[in-house]
Order: C-alpha cells, then sequence, then structure tokens
C-alpha cells in the first residue's frame, strides 16, 4: 500500500509501520488522548499479534502525519427488521436491486479503518480523506478475498462525524447513537 500522495501542499507517503516509527509514535499526537495512547503504548503489540496491520503517513522530512490500522470485519446484520432496513438502505444508496445471495447473508466481508489519527499540525489538509479513499481504492481493486465495505467506529463527536459523513459513510443503526463510538459503513 506504500503510495506517494498529493494532497493539497502537503506531499507524503503512506507505509506500513516498521521499528522506527513506533518509536516516533511518542512524539505523535492527534488531539484525542485514547488514539495517541493507542499508538504510543499498544500499537507494536496490536501487530505483534496479528490483530491488525499499522500505517503511516510520513512527510518528506521524515515526520509521522498520520496513523491508521486495517483489520479484517464483518458487517453483521441482526434480526429480519435491520436486515429489511440495511437492505432497503442499500437500494436507495446503490440504486438497484440486490441479487438473492446477497440478500440471504447476515455478515457481508469488510475492512475496518480502525485507529485513523491526523497529527494536530496537519489536521484539515486532506490527509484523512487521501486515506480513506487509498483504502476504498486498494480494497476495491483487491481479488484475493470479497470485501464489500469499508466500516469504522467513529468517535462520536461532531467533528469526527461529520468527516466520515462527508466521506461517503452511513451509520449502520442509531441504537449507539449515545454510545461512545458510531458503527459506520462504507459501500466499495
Amino acid at each position: 500500500m506504500a503510495e506517494r500522495t498529493r494532497c493539497l501542499d502537503i506531499d507524503f507517503q503512506i507505509r506500513i509501520m516498521n521499528d522506527a516509527d513506533y518509536e516516533s509514535m511518542s512524539a505523535f499526537s492527534c488531539g484525542v488522548k485514547s488514539l495517541d495512547d493507542f499508538f504510543r503504548y499498544e500499537v507494536r503489540e496490536c501487530v505483534n499479534r496479528h490483530y491488525l496491520a499499522a500505517f503511516c503517513a510520513v512527510l518528506n522530512n521524515g515526520e509521522i502525519a498520520s496513523a491508521f490500522t486495517l483489520m479484517n470485519d464483518a458487517l453483521m446484520i441482526g434480526g429480519e427488521t435491520e436486515k429489511s432496513d440495511f437492505i432497503e438502505g442499500l437500494r436507495y444508496e446503490v440504486g438497484t436491486d440486490t441479487v438473492d445471495f446477497f440478500n440471504r447473508q447476515t455478515s457481508y466481508p469488510a475492512i475496518n479503518i480502525g485507529h485513523l489519527g491526523v497529527a494536530t499540525a496537519y489536521q484539515n489538509h486532506g490527509i484523512g480523506m487521501a486515506i480513506v479513499d487509498l483504502v476504498a481504492d486498494t480494497f476495491s481493486k483487491y481479488r484475493q478475498a470479497g470485501c464489500q465495505f469499508i466500516t469504522i467506529d467513529s468517535l462520536n463527536n461532531p467533528r469526527t462525524t461529520k468527516f466520515y459523513l462527508a466521506n461517503g459513510f452511513s451509520f449502520q443503526t442509531d441504537r449507539d447513537f449515545y454510545s461512545l463510538t458510531r458503527r459506520m459503513y462504507r459501500i466499495l
């Protein structure tokens, strides 16, 4: 997934985190304590245990401008009412009927973008959007296994919600309206 990306006036490269990057995370701050703590203290162990893959957006000077994780996921749909609402929502979003196989499923293959944080100095420059678009482009072309959706568990605050809605995500349910995170998805 290492690709050079031009984003407004910032030139960066996305790569898999290496040992030096893990060490550099002690200076990284996206302004959200839980995300900063995850990247400082937990990400390396999660990678070592094959729970997720960690990536970073690195500037030409070597500074980490963003960090994020990817992991396999499934979009789970429970109950006939929730499934019916979900399928109807997809028909509305995609503008077409779904095939019978799709209608019979209770879970759908997905890739989860987790722990996406952009360093405070580089927020609002399009780096997060470029990462979401790169993941969408990569997994919509990936042919080794099925992947129909990108999922995220968005921090439930207006700024984060606005970012994901602007980048094509929808809420999976309203049952998590008052939770710390909201489950969202984007069709590939």
